[in-house]
This record gives C-alpha cells, structure tokens and sequence, in this order.
C-alpha cells in the first residue's frame, strides 16, 4: 500500500502574514539587504536576495544589468556562448557579483560550462540545474563540480523535501533551490502527479539547510509581492521570480503586436515544447514536454517591477515588524485562509 502523508501542507494562497505592533515609522527604515556566508565556498554575500530564474526568457544579460542596480541577483540562462559571456564580463565588470553561471548536467552542458570558466574569472557562483534533483546522478554531478571548483558559490536544485536539502548540501551545494511544479508555466505536476505545496517546501527544507549552515532560494510559485513576503517568512534566503519578471524590456521572448494594437512577449517554461524545439531540436522520444508556452503583457522596463515587488517587501516588514528582512521570519505569523477567501484571491488573479 502506498504511504499517505495526512499532514495538511500549504501554498501562498491558502496564507496571510498576521499583522504586529511595529516601532518602524516609516517603510523607508526597513533594510532590504541580507549578508550571508556561505558554508562550502566560504564566500560571503551582501545584497537584496531576490532572483531572476535561468530561464531564457528571464535570465538575460539586459535582465543581469537591470537587476543589478537594485541590488538584486540574476541565474543567467545557459545558452549563450563563451564569447558573449567574455564581451558581456569585460563590459559589465561590476555587475558580475550578481549573476551566475547555469549547466545543466548533460555532458556537453558541462564542457561548455567549463570553457565559460575558464575564460571568464570573474564567475563567483554557479548554478547547477534540473528538473528533478533527487537522482544520484545529480548527486554525484554535484560533488564533481564542488571538487572542481572548491571555492564558487554552488546553486542546486530542484528538491522540494528536508532529506534531499541535506544530502546535496553535504555533497558539496551551498544553496538549494526549492520548488517542483509550482511556476506559472510548468505543467509537471499535471503531467506527472508529482509536486508539494509551495510553502510548506520552502518551511521543511528552510529547516534542513539552516540546520546544517546552508541556505535555500524558493523557486516558483510567487505571482505578486505578497508571495514574495511569505515565501521569505516562510524562512526562504532567496527567492526566485520567473513570470513577475516575463514581459519586460530585458525579457527574452518575442515582442508580438496583437491586432487591437496590444503588445506582448511569449514566456515559456524550459520543459515546455517551445524550449526544447529551440534549444534541443524537439521533444525526445523518451519524455513529454513538463512546461507551457504564453503571451503575457508587455510591461515596459523590469526596474518599474522590481521597485513595486521591493516595495511591497518594505510594507510586509512594516506590518509585522520587522526592521530587516532576515528579521521577517522570526516576526512571521501565517494565518490559514478559507476556501472563500482563496476564491478571492483567484478572481483577483484572472482579473490581473
């Protein structure tokens, strides 16, 4: 028979942040920036832990840019060449802090990724990336870059449970990312039945990371900035934004003009047929496509997004008290929402 897990687990929507008695006078007070040590690399970090995702139509050099002045991180997609990555970290020296490089752990992946390092010094972190991280074969992917390159920052993922956090942090990762099926155009847990809540994933394996002096980035499942402040609540280090930052200026996808003149950009998932015909040819006998393909409004430069995510961020803090964000955990209480109230928030969430 199979193990069922009675436990009620949660996402963003089924939550809200309890408001508490705050001396903060003003939004203004609240210190977005975090400094981090990592455990395996031994470098340290400062800056405001949000992250664009690698994604092709996310992770752009223009995105890296944008973000930086901001203070913010960006994973960037793994598909450009070494020579776009010299021009880009020749030009853009003081941005470099604030990206990462992506491989995934196929093996021409992974000679590209080397050559990459190779050529540019100034690549600190890593991210190394699949869809599924609890295979030994990514376990072992994991100590082999650990063992080659003892001193960057390494990103792993995606896991969504306490155990897996523990045995890649212990296999060499010093950030894991957290969050299978919950992004806006990935459809692995309609294909495959597989998947956790968002929230209750970030909790258990926030729990696990920082138990052993790692840390975890939620990835997927935040479509406003009160996702955002929940998922840092919920103890999450960084947070990963895909769809918020899809559509924008510094947005890959193609710039498309309907016929009643609206503008749009396509986002797509990294699993989805899309991706996989560009990138791969197409869909592999062997597998389905896990991603979706959508138009989603064009909205201009990315810094009007992340000034408002930011800000929402500053309020949440406000509310509970927090005059830090790495305060905003140990202030959180998280209130259950009924069924009504979800309902709301799902018209809300059409009518966006």
């Amino acid at each position: 028979m199979p193990n069922i897990v009675y436990e009620v687990k949660l996402d963003f929507k089924d939550v809200l942040l309890r408001p508490k008695r705050s001396t903060l006078k003003s939004r203004a007070d609240v210190d977005l920036y975090r400094d981090i040590n990592f455990r395996n690399s031994k470098r340290k970090y400062r800056g405001v832990p949000l992250i664009a995702a690698n994604m092709d139509t996310v992770g752009t050099f223009d995105m890296a840019k944008a973000l930086h002045r901001h203070g913010v991180f960006t994973t960037v997609h793994k598909y450009y060449s070494v020579d776009e990555w010299k021009t880009f970290a020749a030009e853009n020296p003081e941005v470099m802090e604030n990206v990462a490089l992506s491989c995934g752990t196929g093996e021409e992946d992974y000679k590209k990724f080397q050559q990459i390092l190779a050529a540019v010094p100034g690549i600190n972190t890593l991210c190394l990336d699949v869809a599924n991280g609890y295979s030994q074969s990514f376990v072992d992917f994991v100590r082999k870059v650990r063992e080659a390159y003892p001193g960057h920052t390494i990103i792993a993922g995606n896991v969504v449970t306490g155990e897996m956090v523990e045995e890649l942090v212990l296999s060499g990762a010093d950030i894991i990312k957290v969050g299978i099926g919950p992004g806006s155009v990935c459809t692995t847990r309609f294909k495959t039945g597989v998947g956790y809540p968002q929230l209750s994933a970030v909790m258990e394996c926030a729990d696990a990371a920082h138990g052993l002096g790692a840390h975890i980035i939620s990835d997927g499942g935040c479509t406003c900035p009160g996702d955002v402040a929940k998922a840092f609540a919920g103890g999450a280090d960084f947070v990963m934004l895909g769809g918020m930052l899809a559509g924008h200026d510094q947005s890959g996808g193609e710039l498309k003009v309907k016929s009643d003149g609206t503008k749009v950009k396509l986002f797509y998932g990294m699993s989805s047929s899309t991706a996989m015909q560009k990138h791969a040819g197409g869909i592999a006998s062997y597998r389905a496509a896990e991603g979706k393909t959508v138009e989603v409004p064009y909205r201009g430069d990315v810094s009007d997004t992340i000034i408002d995510i930011l800000g929402g961020l500053r309020s949440a803090c406000t509310y509970t008290g927090a005059a830090k964000l790495k305060e905003l955990t140990r202030r959180a209480t998280f209130i259950r929402c009924t069924q009504q109230l979800n309902q709301v928030f799902a018209q809300l969430s059409t009518k966006d």
